[in-house]
């Protein structure tokens, strides 16, 4: 897998600190060596999670989105490798794997007129779908949970694609999220992955979490109301803003429409509130709020994947919350699913 780098010695000497009388994360996490032979050494490592990175934001940018998302990993590792490990972390389960790179289609990017910039940004999109996809059936295929950190959500199409391919079966999705997803199948971006899952039959019931009434437009609506069988949606003003529904209920609920078979667990940073992200928002849900979800639909035996997708970089001081913002959300999937 050409795009796959893996974590090397430098970059881990580079983001990490040693304490003494302490054991952090990375001093016990696990780590390969090489990729030659990527599913067997998969298979063969007692790990139940493998983490890697998708540095990337071109789906955003194809979507006429705000650019940041690429290097979102490397905020995310420095902050999950310098944690405690003790019981409650538990980094021996997990497997930092590395990122996917696409710095040749950034490099050929440059030499494309604007007027063809878009149409270029969705051809790209494709080539991305396709190492993401490729990389998830592989984990999937070995037995590991995914946790995808970084890029933009046009990544959800891979780790839909790639779960379903690896289990021979569509999954089911639920999306913690300002907006849905669905827009038209105009070439791929980060507003469309649940659409081409969809229309390509990757996904079976589709549940948007928390969606912003102001920003789905009436097609769209109509597009859920013809589908309701297989898509369903609550919004943030009825959980939030004129509380027709507690958030435990509501949770409850989305559970009990996707949990009948094998899910994928979304987390769009847009939904966040003052998270830095491609489309921040000043209102959305609250960091607790969201380690909740996570946390209640990690626990359960079907949840297939984590992924974390659409915060931004920015200055070091913001860098540095999002960073630890992502490593609770990764630990608090760990956690959840410690039982199983």
């Amino acid at each position: 897998m050409n795009n796959l780098q893996i974590i090397s010695t430098e970059t881990l000497n580079k983001l990490t600190t040693k304490r003494a009388g302490e054991t952090k994360f990375f001093e016990q996490a696990k780590y390969l060596s090489n990729t030659s032979e990527l599913s067997s050494e998969l298979a063969r490592t007692e790990v139940k999670f493998v983490l890697f990175g998708i540095k990337e934001d071109i789906g955003v940018l194809a979507n006429n989105g705000q650019p940041g998302a690429k290097d979102t990993w490397e905020v995310a590792l420095k902050s999950l490798l310098n944690l405690q490990s003790n019981q409650f972390t538990n980094p021996s389960n997990a497997l930092i794997l590395g990122h996917l790179d696409f710095a040749e289609l950034y490099d050929a990017v440059s030499s494309i007129k604007s007027d063809h910039l878009q149409y270029s940004y969705r051809q790209y999109v494709e080539k991305i779908d396709q190492c993401v996809t490729q990389l998830v059936s592989t984990i999937v295929k070995a037995g590991k949970i995914p946790i995808l950190i970084g890029g933009g959500h046009n990544n959800a199409y891979g780790a839909i694609k790639g779960s379903s391919l690896a289990l021979n079966t569509k999954i089911n999705v639920i999306n913690f999220d300002a907006h849905t997803d669905l827009r038209a199948l105009e070439g791929r971006h980060s507003g469309n992955g649940f659409s081409y899952a969809i229309e390509e039959g990757y996904v079976d019931r589709y549940y948007i979490f928390g969606m912003h009434e102001n920003y789905t437009s009436k097609e769209i609506l109509n597009y859920i109301e013809a589908s309701k069988s297989t898509i369903k949606f609550n919004t943030f003003e009825d959980l939030i803003v004129r509380k027709t529904s507690s958030f435990k209920t509501a949770s409850k609920k989305a559970m009990g429409f996707i949990s009948n078979s094998k899910f994928g667990i979304e987390i769009d940073c847009d939904a966040i509130q003052n998270i830095p992200s491609s489309a921040q928002t000043p209102s959305g849900f609250s960091v607790n709020q969201t380690r909740r979800f996570v946390h209640y639909f990690g626990n359960h035996p079907n949840a297939t994947y984590l992924h974390i997708c659409e915060a931004t970089i920015g200055n070091e001081s913001s860098n540095a919350q999002t960073g630890k913002l992502l490593s609770y959300l990764i630990t608090d999937f760990m956690s959840a699913r410690k039982k199983y």
